[in-house]
């Protein structure tokens, strides 16, 4: 892969890194109990709003395995135990984004039913990102898989030669 197009794909990571930070930061004011509430009561007051940011941990390391994963390609060291690593830490962010989501399904389900408001739309959002998430972590188990059998082939050449 030409070394433009990994440098790229890094820009593209840190602008959707960037995005997500700001979309998490800014949103919260534009919710419709929040509008007029202080910067206190929508912070630290919402436990599912610090849910979602402890949540979000899982997020922001699976972009930086794939910024390091990228840069492994930037440098010809694909078939290495650190790309093979960072696939496996993507799949694990994936799976953790997973029971993350599901959780804070629950809690629409159980929590905000008993409120009587609408939770169609948060659940649709969800359901969504729960496929997409599952969909990273198969892809990053079937790279990762290819990847180890590729590395340990590679050791066994280096070790007979």
């Amino acid at each position: 892969m030409k070394k433009s197009s990994t440098i790229f794909l890094q820009v593209v990571i840190v602008l959707i890194s960037i995005g997500a930070l700001a979309l998490m930061l800014w949103e919260p004011h534009l919710e419709g109990r929040n509008v007029s509430a202080a910067f206190f009561e929508i912070y630290f007051k919402d436990p599912f709003l610090a849910y979602a940011y402890v949540a979000s941990i899982a997020f922001f390391v699976a972009l930086y395995q794939a910024f390091m994963l990228l840069g492994y390609i930037g440098q010809n060291k694909v078939f290495s135990q650190a790309a093979v690593n960072a696939l496996r830490t993507i799949k694990y962010c994936a799976i953790t984004l997973v029971g993350f989501i599901v959780g804070a399904e629950a809690y629409l389900f159980i929590v905000q039913r008993k409120v009587e408001e609408d939770i169609a739309g948060g659940v649709m959002m969800g359901l969504v990102m729960i496929f997409v998430s599952v969909v990273i972590a198969t892809a990053a188990a079937v790279f990762e898989r290819i990847l180890q059998s590729a590395v340990d082939i590679k050791s066994e050449n280096d070790l007979t030669v």
